[in-house]
Parts: structure tokens; sequence; C-alpha cells
């Protein structure tokens, strides 16, 4: 395996490759007449055409014959692993357990297939040995010409810059936030228009945010070119605390219920990113005509589109400007971490020929920089090659979406050969599309992108790719808390994903269909990795028949986004390392043969309905299984005996599933999430002591039970966390939400030491109370996340917490009124806090006095409307650097007012009211003026339902509404 370690990730194929033949060199395949010979032989030779594929990736150009070579030599790969894969699963692997008699047994019966893979290397070696014919007859190494060679070393713990830093857009903001708030009381539109990476998102979200908190309610949608409606209305309809429909409605359902929320409400809407008019007329709809002076701006890069969408409606049409020179240099020097001053003057002339090539794009200016501020060591060489590379007579004068594309392949060509497979899988999925970031990284471990080193871990080193592509600004970051940096996941801006189809279509390395016809078009394609997008039928439920000749056993990876109505059997698949489908009743994925799978890494079910006995009970078959991840269903009541299971690392289930007995023997797991604590018994709880290397613990505390049976609960669960001393992030809740009057108390816990003193986030959600603030909380000095409830707050406990030198978030929650009053002072700590959510129906007990959380920028303040007292924290004003306050009003199903529905819109209008007020005078005394949002929510939204946040403000770069898990999975 050594030699696996050292090459790198040529469009993610020799790795694997390389590896395998490493395990084919081992005791078991000794006995096999000349197979060792060969295996070193193709070692040599794959070796060092990896180390010839790697010149080929960062050259500028390739000549014809370079290229069919470079093609050819990538499909031998594929086919020589797909032939190990074979013969392994075949053979099996060596087991030392079983006796004489049983080796003997199992020897004669693989004879043949020992014989035939000796066959089919003998075959193999002779297409390499030709392929090495063809690489010296057409002096491959001689006709490559390459520029200079970057080697940027993996960093661990990158922290992504905001890329647009909102440069030069203050004017442009203006006009826009003065025409959204100007006195004229009918619908108007707003159509932003202009070319792709102008940074038309980045200013709308900024009006977004400035004005937002002036209407009642507010929404941000994304359009695409190939938009699914109903998804689309359900994104608004849940900004707007509406629920949602299933994808099987009808498309008036929720237009109606969008028209009848928003009659007679002043509202924010953006529309991200229009392509066509025909899906502007089906949008629009949803947006009644009224006089309560609605806002609606959208996005698009076609002229005709924008003149179509304000039509005949007031409105205005804006042309996106350029960057100017003085802008772009601002943008270029910020985001390469120096001022123009500071930077070497003998290099300012190369760095000016290139911001006029940039043409004032900031998506050009961002790349461009992004690829110099990861490689300071090499940066008068590197920019020379850029100066020289756009001076080209292949780049135009006039700037063009060609160019832009030049400079988008300049810098995917200077990415270090191991993340180059990981950009071009970001292919994987559709445009606007929200990637979650472990998901991705494991996604990327399991395909074999990751080297792994004695010195680090595989999965850090590839969260470190991540944060590379991060800094490099190939990915957009998307925040699950926009405050405090936490990057939950990333989107791929559109012209990027343009350049990676392009790439993944001339490389074979993915294959994308969202279409019947697609299916059709490459069924003469040997696919590698096959992702389908919401194939359907003309009707609803309507199977599609599709009648393909692809060679499904050599696809490794079957991602199916969406209700696909074209499903293969998953046997055909017979050599998949990465699965991850969508499931729903009216086109079931049969899941029972997935233990003959035999390479599986990955495994992700997600979708609609009970899916009841749909996994096979026995998965000890899958010896390379890493992820196995339910926890997007339902409802999924199965046991799975995984125990055999020797490689698993990541197991996350529904909420609602039941703690196993047995979990203490899955010795492998890293991450154990959502389970629900069983009430009968307590060998599940003992067991979570036996699984040390846990670094993800979710756990659920059922709420229909007795308090003592609770007591009993988290006791066991307390004695078995003292032996976690791995755990990073601890998560543990209620498996619904409740009444105040049902919380569950955590007193169990106060007992607990501080052994996992490397715990970074704990979250003890909602209604998980405590009597008093636990003394060991204060032990935890890696902390950094901290969520709580207490019934009783003292001064001296407000030290304890204060005290924790990284803490940046803390959510506190006080049932009732507090009874003593709660001061934060200079003396008090929390130097490092930046969002600070307090739940308390008594609001005017919390004080804060001068040099009181000099850091905190986000303010969230949750409170019952009924048991209110009417009152905002008193000393907002000595909190210098707040940016934003957030009052959510909180009501409960058993406490709503039970009036006539005319009453209850004129109750909230007057709730809504005074809340406004009082909390508005507070926010206009403040030197910094943060911004105000009001809300409702039937339960608080800080730490969330279950596992879930949602922020409804979007994320400035990207600019997208975020609906995000915590990072507890």
């Amino acid at each position: 395996m050594a030699a696996a370690a050292v090459v790198s990730v040529s469009m993610g194929v020799l790795k694997p490759v390389l590896a395998k033949l490493a395990t084919l060199m081992g005791d078991e395949y000794k006995k096999i007449k000349g197979l060792r010979k060969k295996v070193t032989f193709l070692q040599r030779e794959l070796a060092d055409m990896d180390a010839l594929l790697e010149k080929m990736d960062s050259a500028d150009e390739l000549d014809p014959q370079a290229k069919n070579w470079r093609k050819d030599i990538i499909e031998m790969s594929y086919n020589i692993e797909y032939c190990i894969d074979d013969f392994m699963q075949r053979v099996g692997q060596a087991d030392n357990k079983v006796g004489i008699f049983r080796k003997a047994f199992k020897y004669l019966r693989t004879f043949k297939d020992r014989y035939n893979l000796a066959n089919q290397f003998e075959k193999i070696k002779a297409q390499v040995m030709e392929a090495s014919e063809r690489r010296k007859r057409y002096m491959l190494d001689q006709s490559i010409s390459v520029t200079a060679s970057i080697v940027v070393d993996p960093r661990l713990s990158a922290i992504y810059k905001e890329s647009a830093s909102l440069v030069g857009i203050d004017t442009q903001k203006n006009e826009l936030v003065n025409w959204a708030m100007d006195k004229e009381q009918q619908l108007k539109v707003m159509a932003v228009v202009g070319f792709g990476g102008l940074g038309k998102t980045t200013l709308v979200n900024e009006v977004y945010r400035e004005v937002g908190g002036k209407f009642d309610c507010k929404a941000f949608v994304s359009v695409s070119q190939k938009p699914e409606m109903v998804g689309l209305f359900n994104s608004l309809l849940l900004q707007l605390g509406l629920g949602t429909y299933s994808d099987a409605c009808q498309l008036q359902d929720p237009i109606n219920k969008l028209r009848r929320h928003l009659q007679d409400k002043r509202y924010l809407v953006v529309v991200d990113d229009l392509w066509n008019i025909e899906h502007w007329n089906v949008i629009r709809c949803a947006f009644p005509q009224n006089s309560q002076h609605g806002r609606i701006i959208i996005t698009t890069r076609i002229e005709s589109v924008a003149r179509e969408c304000w039509g005949n409606q007031l409105g205005h049409i804006h042309n996106m400007m350029p960057l100017s020179e003085q802008d772009s240099r601002k943008l270029f020097f910020d985001r390469l971490f120096v001022s123009e001053d500071a930077f070497p003057s003998e290099l300012k002339n190369a760095s000016c020929e290139i911001l006029k090539k940039c043409g004032g794009l900031p998506l050009a200016i961002i790349t461009i920089a992004g690829m110099l501020a990861c490689q300071p060591t090499k940066l008068e060489e590197l920019l020379e090659y850029i100066r020289n590379s756009l001076s080209s007579n292949k780049f135009a004068t006039d700037f063009s979406y060609k160019n832009m594309m030049y400079i988008l392949d300049l810098s995917y060509k200077n990415l270090p050969h191991h993340l180059k497979a990981c950009f071009l899988y970001l292919g994987s999925y559709p445009e606007d599309h929200r990637i979650g970031r472990l998901e991705l990284i494991r996604r990327w471990v399991a395909e074999g992108f990751v080297s792994n080193s004695a010195r680090q871990d595989v999965w850090d080193v590839a969260e470190s790719y991540f944060n590379e592509l991060l800094n490099r600004s190939m990915i957009q970051p998307i925040y699950g808390d926009f405050v405090l940096g936490v990057i939950s996941g990333c989107r791929v801006h559109d012209m990027l994903l343009e350049l990676i189809v392009t790439r993944c279509k001339e490389d074979n390395f993915l294959c994308l269909v969202n279409d019947p016809q697609g299916v059709v078009e490459v069924q003469d394609k040997v696919i590698r990795r096959l992702n389908i997008v919401g194939i359907q039928g003309k009707n609803p439920g309507e199977n599609v028949a599709v009648t393909t000749a692809m060679n499904l056993a050599k696809i490794r990876t079957l991602t199916i986004l969406g209700e696909s109505n074209w499903i293969p059997s998953l046997l055909d698949f017979k050599f998949v390392r990465v699965l991850s489908v969508s499931w729903h009743p009216q086109m079931p994925i049969d899941l029972n043969f997935i233990n003959q799978l035999s390479q599986l890494r990955y495994v992700k079910v997600t979708g609609s309905g009970k899916m009841t006995n749909m996994l096979p009970c026995q998965l000890q078959g899958l010896q390379f299984l890493e992820t196995l991840d339910l926890s997007g269903m339902p409802d999924c009541s199965i046991s799975l005996e995984i125990a055999d299971v020797p490689c698993l690392s990541h197991l996350l289930m529904p909420s609602n599933t039941r703690l196993p007995d047995w979990i203490g023997k899955v010795k492998s797991l890293r991450t154990l999430s959502t389970f629900s604590l069983p009430m009968d018994s307590l060998e599940g709880i003992i067991g979570l002591g036996e699984l040390t290397a846990l670094s993800v613990l979710n756990l659920c505390i059922p709420m229909g039970v007795e308090g003592s049976i609770k007591a009993t609960l988290t006791t066991a669960l307390s004695t078995c966390l003292k032996k976690l001393s791995n755990l990073k992030v601890l998560f543990v809740g209620p498996d619904d939400m409740c009444e105040p009057a049902a919380a569950c108390c955590c007193d169990a816990l106060s007992s607990l030491s501080p052994s996992c003193r490397n715990i970074e986030k704990l979250y003890l959600a909602y209604f998980c109370t405590f009597s008093r603030v636990p003394r060991w909380i204060g032990h935890l000095h890696s902390l950094r996340h901290l969520s709580f409830g207490a019934k009783q707050v003292l001064q001296e406990d407000v030290a304890v917490i204060g005290k924790l030198p990284y803490l940046d978030f803390l959510y506190l929650w006080i049932p009732g009124v507090p009874v003593d009053r709660i001061m934060i002072q200079e003396s008090t700590g929390f130097l490092a806090l930046k969002r600070f959510c307090f739940e308390c129906d008594g609001m005017s007990f919390l004080t804060f006095e001068a040099g009181a959380m000099p850091g905190l920028r986000d303010l969230e303040l949750y409170f019952n409307l009924d048991e209110w007292d009417k009152a905002a924290p008193a000393g907002l004003q000595h909190l210098p650097s707040l940016m934003e306050i957030q009052a959510q009003q909180v009501s409960y199903p058993s406490k709503q007012r039970r009036l006539k529905v005319t009453d209850q819109e004129e109750g909230k209008k007057a709730d809504d009211a005074l809340a406004r007020s009082v909390f508005q005078e507070a926010a206009d005394a403040l030197p910094t003026r943060p911004a105000l949002h009001l809300g409702r929510a039937l339960t608080p939204r800080a730490v969330e339902e279950k596992d879930w946040v949602v922020h409804h403000a979007p994320h400035r770069s990207s600019g997208r509404v975020i609906l995000s898990r915590i990072n507890t999975n």
C-alpha cells in the first residue's frame, strides 16, 4: 500500500489501481504462478505513466496524439481495476480464522479464477507495453510544454475569507436600496441584468440584507436553467413559515397558498438566476398585486428576459457595471491579504496587466487572486506565467465569455494534482445544488481521491482538500452560521460548473443524465460515474422505459437526485463504490441485494415514506463500507447487524431509530447520529462507552417517558461519556419538540467529569435543562459552541461560561423569568463570543454593562409573546460590535390564543407592532445601528428542530437561502 500514498490522483484513476496491485502482492496470492512478477512490472510502468499524466494535466495544450494516449491510459486503468475487483469478488479476501481444510477447499474452488487472472494479466501486460512503446514512438515526454510546477501542501485549517469583500458595489447598492424603499405603494419589480461573474447575486443579497427587516416577510430563491418548480415554491413557503407540499402536488396548490399569505403583506422577494420568461410567467403567479409597498428583485444574464419581467408593472432595469480599475485593484490585493502599497513594486506591472485582462469581473479577479494567495513562495513565477498565458494571441482584447472561461481553465490547470479529481467530482451535482461539506468529503474518500499517510488521518486530509478549494475560490462556501463562519457546505458558480462539465465530457470522468434521451445518447459509452437527475415520464408516477446498452457493471458511482422514474436494478451495478439514491414509495429502489455489492464504500438513501425492511439484515459482505447515511429518511424501522462491517466510520440514521444493544461492537465508528436512547435497556447506552474512536455523537432522549426513567438514561449516558476522550461534537436533545412543562432534566449529566476535554461543540438541545449551570463546563477549554438550558443562572454561573477562551456561540434558555438579574460585565469574559442566543420571557433581566462581549455581532432574542415582560435587554448600547438583532416571538400549541381567523390576524399585527416598537427603539439607540429582524416561530430556532438550522438571510457571497444541518453529522 505504500506505493499508493506517494502517487497523485491523476483524474482519480491510477491511485486505486496501484493500491489494488499492492494488495495482490500479499501472501494470499503469492502462489499464483508468475503473478508477483507481472504485478511488479505493472506497478513500475503505471507509476511512470502516472507521472506523465500529471505533466499532461499541467500542460498548456496537448496535441491530438498526446490526448489520445492520455485517454487510452485512463480507460486502461479503469479496466485493470475492474479486472482486479472481479477477481477479488470471486476469490474473496484472506481469512485467518478459518481452518486448514476450509482454506484448501477454497483454494481448489477458486483455482480456475486464479488461473484466469494470470492469463488476464498477461494481456494487460501486453497492453501496457504497447502503450509504453507509443509513448516512446511519439516522444510524448518531450512534446509536452509544462509551465512552472507548483506544489502546495494541503492545509488542515484554512479559514475562508469573503472573496467578494463587497468592493465597488456601494453606489449600485444605494441605488437599489433607494428604489426598494421609495414611497410607491404598488408592487414593483427590479431586474438586475449582467454577464456571469459580474456580482449580480452579491449585489442583490446586500440589498436584501439591508432592507429585508423593513418588510413584513421576505424570501430569496434561486431558479437556475432547469428549475423544479414545486421545489422552488416549497423554498418560498419554507422561508415564510408556511410548511411545504410533496413533489406530487398540483402546481397551483403552493401558488394559491403563497398568494393568500402575501395578499395583505408588504413583502420582499429575490428571484435569483432567471433564464427564461416562461419560468417567470409561472413564478409571478405567486405574487399578488397589492398596495403594501411590495418589491421583487430579479437577476438574469439575459436582457430580453429582464425587459419582459417587469413589463407593464412599475419597475426598473439595472445594468450591472464591471468594477473600476481602482476597485479591481482593491479586490485583488484584499484577496491576497496584502495592501497595494506593501506589494513588491517589481511585481505591480504584471499584476496590473492581469487585472486589465480580467475586465473588471469580480469572479475572474477572485479566481486569479485565489490562485496566487495559496502560493506566496511562487508569487513572481506564477504572476509571470499568468501574464504570459493571458497575453497569448488566443486571448482577445475585448473581454468576453470565452475569455472568462480561459481564465477559469487557467485556475483549474494550476490546481495541485491531488485536487483536480476532487474538483471535477463537483460535476456530480446539478446547477445551484447545495453540496454538504461532510457528504462531499466522505464521497471523496470513498472514491479513492484522498491520499492517506502515516502522519495524517484520511478524513483530516480530505477536509484539507475542501479547505484548499475554498482558499483558491474554486467553490463558494455555504455558511451554517454566517456570523461564526461555520462552513456547512459549498456551491459551484455556474461558469465554473460549465468548465467542470466540459472537462468531464472530454475525459469521460462522469456522466450527468437528466432526461430519457440523455440515457439513450450515452448508452454506447463506457460510463464510470453515472448521475441521474429527476428522469420523469410525461405523467406523474409513469415509468420511463429506457433501453440501454450501458455496461452498468463498470460504473463505480451511482447518484440519483430527485424522484426518478428510471432506476435500473442495483444488481447490475456489480462494482459500484458510491451509492447515493432518492427513495420514494411510487418508485421504490430495491435495496435487498445491497450486501452483494462488495466494493461499496459509501451508501446514502434519502426520500419520503417508510423504508421498512428495505435493507437486508446482514451486511457483513460489505468489507469496505465506510459511510451508511439514512438520516434523510423520515422512518427506517430496521435492525442493522453491522458489527461485522470492519471499516464503518460514519453511521447516520433517522432520529426515531432506537439505539441498538450491539452498538458497542462497531468500534471503528467516528460518527454516530441520530439514535434515540432505548427506554427498556441500558445495554446500548453502556456500549457507547466502547466506541473510543467516536468524534461526533448525536442522541435523542425520548419525551414520552417518566422522569425516573429519563434520569436513569441520562445517568447511564453520563457514565459512558466519561470514556470518550476523542469526542469533539456532542448533541443531546429530545426526540420531538415539546412544551416547556415537559422539558427534560439533564441534572444527571451535572456529575460529568471533564474527561471530554476535546469537545468543541456541545448542544444540549432545546428543553434539555439543568437546575444550575454545571461546573464541568468551565473545564472544556476547547469549547467553541455551547447550547443548553438552566432553570437558574446566578452571576457566578455566568462567570464560569464567560471564561471559556474560544467560545464564539452561546445559546442559553431560561424557562419563565429568571430569579436574579443576569449582568454581563467586562470582567465576565466572553471575549471571543460572536453570536448570543437568549431565550427567556424576562428580557429586562438581562443587562449589558460597559465592556461586555466586545466581539458580539449577532444577538438573537426568543420570548413567549403571552409571558414576555414587554422590554428589551438593558445596556445594548454597550455592545460595540453588534451588527444584527433578531427578535423571535415564540408560541406553543397549547398556549396559542383561540380566536377567529380575522381576530388572529389583527392580534398578530398588534403584537408585531409592539415588538417592533420596543426593539426598534433599542436598536436605533446603538451607535452601530444594527439591523433589526422580527420573526415568529412555533418553537425556537436557535439550535432548531432536531439538528436543522434555518437561516432566512442568505450568505452575502453565495446569495442563496441556507437550510443546513448544524455540524453534528
